[in-house]
């Protein structure tokens, strides 16, 4: 009999939590993610009652929005690869406490500068939700990981779409203020909750923080994978931003004129695509991700056709003549882009989280980093296109962006 090895292997401890995640455990993941990632989206429709609250002058009332975005660059970067070192249960909960207290002090801030800092730091500490989901992917098993990984997206998605209409209506009624307050009691709660139902979760990976810092850019460089799918997600990502950024100004024009409540309605209406994501999980469980990658980019190809002719007049489409057909085709073409924007990233959440267990928060890390990028870089260039050629050029933008993630991933597909 030979004698048991002197180191059991690393991935078998963390195999062993796989079998934890149960369907309560999957709805709390899910909604936790879709409650913390509201901190990060919700603020466009803020920015201007905030700055002339808080007199900030108009040259800088971007930073309202931009903070929290940047606040989260720099907690993937520097918080969540402490998910790889530390105890997940203790480090999320203590993460999203401090975010709860900066959303506080949001709330309460008296000055401008002040104000800034704390939705800064609120962003930072959101990363919580990169810690969750590789998580809920660890305590999986490996043949229902992509399932999981697609419930707990829905909720992200979920949280996305909501986020703007939950701002605007909770800023209409109470105030900012108010909006900014329930948010710091929402992850109060959230945090109480994780604290008591989230399994204890001991990484394996045996590294100094240093070691995972400088690991970035060794994973980066060594995981082709990874490479794959965040080049599409950030060019996806692209492409929604660019429609929800340019759908907004095309939604207040003749012949729809919508108010801020129309707006709300339209922006929930396309929260049906997120149904998507565990579908999309189920089919990469089962080995189809090669069909269903294809698929997810022709539905953002289509999701933009139709976006253009109703809402651009492409193909003859006689906008003023049929607004109520042309509205309905806008929300239908909102819910095939959600749809195809779900199914490209939880495709590629589910295939990064295959990779090395003890690197699973920094591969997520990476991932949701360079897909944020390219949210920016969309939402950046739907307004040059704006300018440019209003509607039919943001919709140009969206089509030569999602035909790029189509016809990118087949050549790598090709290549491999």
């Amino acid at each position: 009999m030979q004698p048991p090895p002197r180191h059991p292997p690393i991935v078998a401890k963390v195999e062993q939590a796989a079998t934890q995640l149960t369907a309560p455990l999957t709805a709390l993941f899910a909604f936790a993610v879709c409650v913390i990632i509201i901190n990060l989206t919700a603020a466009q429709p803020l920015t201007g009652p905030v700055s002339r609250s808080l007199h900030l002058p108009v040259s800088l009332s971007g930073l309202v929005a931009m903070l929290p975005q940047l606040g989260y660059a720099v907690g993937m970067l520097f918080l969540v690869p402490l998910a790889d070192l530390l105890e997940n249960r203790r480090l999320t909960v203590t993460t999203l406490a401090c975010c709860a207290l900066m959303l506080a002090l949001a709330a309460s801030a008296a000055t401008a500068p002040w104000f800034l800092l704390a939705v800064c730091l609120a962003g930072a500490t959101s990363c919580a939700i990169q810690i969750l989901v590789p998580l809920a992917a660890a305590m999986a098993h490996p043949d229902r990981r992509g399932s999981a990984v697609g419930n707990v997206m829905s909720g992200v998605m979920l949280g996305i779409l909501l986020s703007r209409p939950f701002a605007s209506l909770i800023e209409g009624a109470f105030g900012w203020r108010a909006f900014y307050g329930v948010l710091a009691a929402l992850d109060a709660l959230l945090a109480l909750a994780l604290w008591r139902w989230l399994p204890l979760r001991h990484p394996g990976s045996g590294e100094t923080y240093r070691g995972l810092i400088a690991s970035l850019g060794t994973l980066w460089r060594r995981e082709k994978v990874l490479r794959r799918y965040a080049y599409s997600a950030a060019v996806v990502m692209a492409g929604f931003s660019a429609f929800w950024t340019g759908i907004g100004l095309r939604l207040v024009q003749a012949p729809f004129s919508l108010d801020s409540h129309g707006m709300a309605l339209f922006a929930l209406a396309g929260v049906a695509g997120t149904i998507v994501a565990p579908l999309a999980g189920k089919i990469g469980d089962r080995g189809h991700s090669a069909t269903a990658m294809p698929v997810a980019h022709l539905l953002l190809l289509i999701g933009v056709l139709l976006a253009g002719s109703a809402g651009a007049g492409w193909f003859g489409m006689p906008i003023a003549e049929h607004p109520q057909l042309a509205l309905g085709l806008l929300v239908i073409a909102a819910i095939l882009l959600d749809a195809g924007a779900v199914g490209d990233q939880t495709l590629g959440r589910r295939a990064i989280n295959m990779l090395d267990p003890n690197a699973r928060s920094r591969l997520n890390g990476l991932f949701v980093g360079v897909f944020f990028v390219g949210g920016g870089i969309g939402a950046v260039a739907a307004g040059t296109a704006w300018a440019i050629a209003g509607w039919g050029g943001v919709c140009a933008l969206c089509l030569a962006l999602c035909a790029l993630a189509f016809v990118g991933d087949l050549l790598a597909r090709a290549r491999h």
